[in-house]
């Protein structure tokens, strides 16, 4: 007996899988504030001011930019502009591209496995925790996720001569446009995009070539448009490049973001955070709970299919889909592996659509095979394994759910054996472990996914799961410095924000501080700008202590809040320029301060303390 599914199925399950990523992703959403207070204060300078909007810049009286293109500000500052700011209008953009992704995975996946490997693949994406993390996330990772998405499934439809002509440069735009929201990540996954197409396109070589060339050339214009704009741009009519030394956007796309994230030569950073580089990063403790649940299956899934598809055509759609989505796993898993650059847990978000698509290409293709019991026994080892490395994960966190780790695993290496003995099932039956087989091995993520959504994050490095594993921010009353100042916006008290506010404008910046996420959440609270005085790190050369000396005398800053950016054990930053703590010195030497909610202020309109 066989099961036909009804006409109306397909298009009521797709509404079904995104109504529910809808509801995951935008239950509970303000939980989480403003998120990431760096991009929070970005989107509400360039809904306030055009040239903010343009180059992303960190208020609107444009000091400086962000240390990223501003393609995701743009998103966010129009909701901003449209909806006034507050929590939704800055997050419900990013909920919004994790539906869009989690859809067009589905219509990738379907096209070449049927509806219900595509609705697999939306499922894995969808309960992801680190996916689940950042489309609730004012980072710019959801919109680079879901144009990567949407240019592999570009090129998936370029790989069929009847697909015409126009796929595979509209795939260089999605890459183009994803440039624009983080820079040379988005070119990790080219170098797979472009074999894969050469090697498995139906078309002639001299037309495959051709193509490859017009797409190539769509995301230059997609990408560097932007970049001839701003280094074309009079530098006194523009903000500051965040996160250069040099005011320039080709030495942050190609140095602090590019190839210093992979040598971990990035002068004004950190240097190398990271003291897990290597093949099993992946699964260590910072990144395993956020995206390594699946990952071992999904290697397993593109492996096997990769065997049984090993004489088809060159042209096979499902191999070249396999291709593709193992080759965006393997080249971007061994990138963030080896990279020695800072990396943060949450970039692994970008391996999720990779890990969803292949698992679900693969297992499909196992699961038409299901009277072999090759087939059936691959299916119950990855069962096995998933369910093993779930117990893994869960005992990272002993003490949250413990009763769930043992229930997965039991289950899981029972449904493993049930699979192994397929051969004796009836189809009913089978078919009930297949869907227990998919429950069970997504219970552990899903689970991860809920407690993500039940807890508020912010900050710089947002983390999934029931516990974040970070430091806290700084509670109010503490002074700016150290890690927390890099990695926090502070919450200045009401008469911090009060006095701030007062005659804010007829200043050009309500006050300055040392960082950006210092400046951040004085500028969300105020309303108003607030110049951050060195950037993100502090290390940037913006102002320099002659150009801010010259705008206090002009009577353009009105307080200086706190003192200078200290990094534990050292008096100055660990590389880049020095003159955030040179102009933060000036200040402290120059210029009375008073206490206020447990913060130093410094009135920069007062006369200079006599005898300096």
């Amino acid at each position: 007996m066989t099961f036909t599914a009804p006409q109306w199925y397909p298009r009521a399950a797709v509404i079904t899988l995104l109504a529910c990523t809808a509801l995951l992703y935008l239950w509970n959403l303000s939980v989480n504030g403003w998120a990431n207070g760096f991009y929070a204060a970005a989107a509400q300078a360039g809904a306030q001011n055009p040239t903010a909007f343009l180059f992303g810049s960190s208020d609107a009286a444009n000091s400086i930019t962000v240390d990223k293109a501003p393609g995701a500000l743009w998103v966010m500052s129009a909701s901003v502009w449209l909806f006034g700011l507050n929590s939704w209008s800055l997050l419900v953009p990013q909920a919004l591209e994790g539906v869009a992704a989690v859809g067009v995975l589905y219509a990738a996946v379907s096209r070449v496995a049927g509806v219900s490997a595509g609705l697999l693949a939306g499922a894995v994406l969808a309960l992801t925790p680190v996916a689940a993390l950042m489309f609730r996330y004012n980072n710019p990772d959801a919109l680079l996720v879901l144009l990567l998405v949407v240019a592999a499934y570009c090129v998936q439809r370029a790989l069929a001569a009847a697909g015409g002509t126009w796929w595979l440069p509209l795939a260089g735009v999605a890459v183009g446009f994803a440039f624009l929201a983080k820079m040379m990540q988005a070119f990790v996954v080219l170098p797979v995009f472009a074999l894969v197409y050469l090697y498995a396109a139906e078309a002639p070589r001299r037309t495959r070539v051709r193509l490859l060339l017009g797409a190539a050339l769509a995301m230059l214009f997609c990408a560097g448009w932007y970049l001839l704009l701003v280094e074309l741009w009079p530098k006194s009519s523009r903000p500051y490049i965040g996160g250069s030394q040099g005011n320039s956007i080709l030495e942050l796309a190609l140095g602090y973001n590019g190839l210093g994230r992979l040598t971990g030569d990035e002068t004004g950073g950190l240097g190398n955070t990271n003291f897990d580089v290597g093949a099993g990063r992946l699964f260590g403790p910072d990144m395993g709970g956020q995206v390594s649940w699946l990952l071992p299956a999904a290697v397993v899934a593109i492996a096997a299919g990769l065997w049984i598809t090993r004489r088809a055509p060159r042209t096979d759609t499902v191999r070249g889909a396999l291709l593709l989505w193992g080759g965006w796993l393997v080249v971007t898993g061994v990138v963030f592996s080896f990279a020695n650059g800072i990396l943060h847990s949450y970039y692994t978000v970008a391996l999720a659509p990779a890990i969803a698509g292949g698992l679900a290409i693969g297992t499909s293709l196992l699961w038409r095979r299901r009277d072999d019991i090759r087939a059936t026994g691959t299916l119950g080892g990855m069962v096995a394994v998933t369910a093993v490395w779930s117990y893994l994960l869960l005992e990272r966190n002993s003490s949250w759910l413990p009763w769930l780790r043992v229930g997965v695993l039991v289950a899981g290496l029972a449904v493993a054996g049930a699979l192994l003995a397929a051969g004796r099932l009836t189809a009913v039956v089978l078919r009930m472990v297949a869907v227990t087989a998919i429950s069970v091995s997504l219970t552990g993520p899903a689970a991860y996914t809920l407690a993500t959504i039940a807890t508020s994050h912010d900050g710089a490095i947002p983390s999934a799961g029931p516990s974040r594993n970070l430091p806290p921010g700084p509670p109010p009353g503490l002074l700016p410095g150290g890690p927390g100042a890099l990695l926090f916006t502070p919450k200045p008290g009401p008469t911090l924000t009060s006095l701030l506010r007062v005659d804010a404008g007829r200043y050009t910046w309500t006050a300055a501080a040392v960082g950006s996420n210092n400046a951040a959440g004085y500028q969300l609270a105020a309303g108003a700008p607030v110049m951050a005085v060195g950037g993100y790190n502090g290390t940037d050369p913006s102002p320099t202590l002659a150009q801010f000396r010259h705008y206090v005398e002009q009577r353009r800053i009105h307080y200086f809040v706190g003192g200078a950016m200290m990094w534990p054990g050292t008096t100055t930053t660990p590389s880049g320029s020095d003159q955030a703590n040179r102009i933060a010195a000036w200040v402290a030497t120059n210029f009375p301060v008073q206490t206020i909610d447990g913060v130093a202020v410094y009135d920069l309109t007062q006369s200079l303390i006599a005898g300096t």
